[in-house]
């Protein structure tokens, strides 16, 4: 026990370098084996305004931890013979309706997000008439053999368990899962009335841009939800109990929620995760990510609401698991894959794995890479190393550019925000530099110049905005003959034509997603629908 006592502190350890790296306003971990609780630990603060810590009681959105939940309900009810994973998902809705040339989805793809179908905007803040808009989508991929994650597959299984049982979905899930489990703190939708019993959600001061760990925070957006992709809020020592019954294959303390059959179903390799998506597991089952880590089956998911992210980690072999909670940007994948590699370490009566090195973003190893001269017809960037600093000449400045993914780095200027500094390489050698729509050859490697594009494009770059609070907005840049959708994060997706006007996001052929311009005013298009959610051209740039 002494050795798991040192892995507990060396977690709240490796938690208060990352909250102090990030800015994590607050944090709750638990940590628990098949048989109690036996770590809960807080961080923070649940409120920084009025100075209320974190406490036990203080709930969080755990966001897309929920899926498991809606799996296991729905696993429930295909064990009364209520419902058939393997059936179409109209039958259970008979006005679900999605374009498609092949086969009929059913709830297993859904389960799986196996569907072919797009991730969805959160544009409605409901389930319903999101899920009936998916008519005007169409199914890129034949169901069953692509990995696309999907909320609104999430949100109609939700609508399928509200017609099987003929309740609410918070209902089905308190009566089902929570209740059962005596989780009788958590909530299973959000709603006005529990706010004063929740942390407060932070987000970034900024939303149209990059920005770096530890920046200004404001509270995010407040919104109630009760759809089946991500709505519950809970504790993390209710969450630990849930956790707990995952470790003991469906049973929890007063009995089975689900029988040994069903959850082999819960966790059964049901597709392979593309190699991006695999920081959670190798597999997807339903409503979970699954995987082997030092010869052991885990067990694993993420949540991210507005303003809270939370995850969820198992082990399955050894009997050992957590949960993070937290309400501002932070790292809850790292915190619980590192965590529960302490603890399997000190079970095992090995050492503890090193504490993960937080990274300065501005100490960049390869910054010689990047260094040299950069041009085009409109100017120059002068890019030079100096030790593991990248440093960009601009406006009399030396500016130290801060890594934010491969080949990009954040630029510390007003005039240079809205979009990071990205770098293009060829044969392993960077030979172009990319600021928005600017493109910039390096010294010795030829031209950057534009090649052509449809005059009607021309109509469409600029920036974009919506009142959803999930995806605020966008821009769309014409960089060398291409359009580009860029995230207020800084993420490039290639926009390909595929009639006037529309235009598939992402230069994969399964992307489902789509981009519609309309409304061309004086020469600008003034109206975007990207995948169902209506966006707007905005005066900033």
């Amino acid at each position: 026990m002494a050795g798991l006592q040192a892995a507990f502190k060396a977690v709240d350890t490796f938690i208060e370098q990352q909250m102090a790296a990030a800015g994590t306003p607050g944090v709750a971990v638990a940590v628990t084996d098949r048989e109690r609780l036996r770590h809960l630990s807080t961080h923070g603060w649940a409120d920084i305004a009025a100075q209320r810590p974190v406490s036990a009681d203080t709930l969080f959105e755990i966001g897309s931890v929920s899926k498991s939940f809606t799996a296991i309900a729905l696993l429930q009810l295909s064990e009364a013979g209520l419902v058939d994973p393997q059936a179409p998902v109209r039958r259970y809705l008979p006005w679900f309706q999605v374009r498609s040339r092949y086969e009929a989805i059913t709830i297993h793809h859904m389960l799986s997000h196996t569907a072919g179908i797009i991730s969805g905007t959160e544009f409605s803040g409901e389930a319903r008439f999101e899920v009936w808009a998916l008519r005007e989508t169409e199914a890129s991929t034949p169901p069953g053999t692509h990995f696309y994650y999907s909320n609104a597959g999430y949100k109609a299984l939700g609508l399928v368990l509200e017609a099987v049982e003929g309740k609410g979905y918070g209902e089905i899930v308190r009566e089902r899962i929570l209740t059962p489990l005596g989780m009788d703190a958590t909530e299973p939708v959000i709603v006005h009335g529990i706010r004063d019993r929740m942390a407060v959600g932070y987000e970034a001061i900024y939303d149209d841009r990059p920005v770096g760990p530890g920046g200004p925070l404001v509270p995010a957006t407040w919104f109630e939800t009760a759809t089946a992709d991500g709505s519950i809020a809970s504790t993390a020592g209710e969450m630990a109990t849930y956790v707990r019954m995952l470790l003991n294959r469906g049973r929890g303390g007063e009995g089975r929620v689900l029988s040994e059959e069903d959850f082999g179903l819960m966790i059964q390799r049901a597709i392979a995760l593309p190699e991006e998506d695999r920081e959670e597991g190798s597999f997807y089952g339903y409503g979970l990510h699954i995987g082997e880590e030092d010869g052991s089956l885990v067990v694993s998911h993420s949540g991210g609401m507005v303003g809270y992210y939370a995850a969820i980690r198992a082990d399955l072999d050894e009997g050992l698991g957590v949960a993070v909670l937290s309400n501002g940007p932070g790292d809850p994948v790292g915190i619980v894959r590192f965590a529960l590699q302490a603890l399997r370490a000190a079970q095992r009566g090995h050492s503890l794995p090193d504490l993960p090195v937080v990274v300065d973003p501005r100490q960049v190893e390869n910054a010689s890479d990047y260094a040299g001269t950069y041009r085009n017809e409109a100017g120059v960037l002068e890019l030079t190393a100096e030790g593991q600093c990248l440093l960009l000449g601009y406006d009399g400045q030396r500016l130290i550019l801060e890594r934010h993914d491969e080949d990009c780095f954040r630029v510390p200027h007003p005039r240079l925000w809205r979009f990071p500094l990205r770098f293009g390489r060829v044969d392993g050698q960077v030979v172009e530099a990319f600021h928005g729509p600017a493109a910039y050859a390096k010294e010795g490697y030829g031209s950057s110049a534009a090649s052509g594009a449809p005059g009607s494009w021309t109509a469409f770059p600029g920036h974009y905005r919506s009142h959803n609070p999930w995806y605020t907005n966008f821009r769309i840049v014409l960089r060398k003959g291409r359009l580009l959708l860029i995230e207020p994060w800084g993420e490039e997706q290639g926009l390909e034509p595929m009639e006037d006007g529309l235009f598939r996001i992402g230069v994969d052929a399964r992307s489902p997603e789509r981009l519609r311009f309309g409304a061309i005013l004086d020469g600008r298009a003034i109206w975007a629908n990207r995948s169902g959610c209506d966006y707007y051209r905005t005066f900033t740039p």
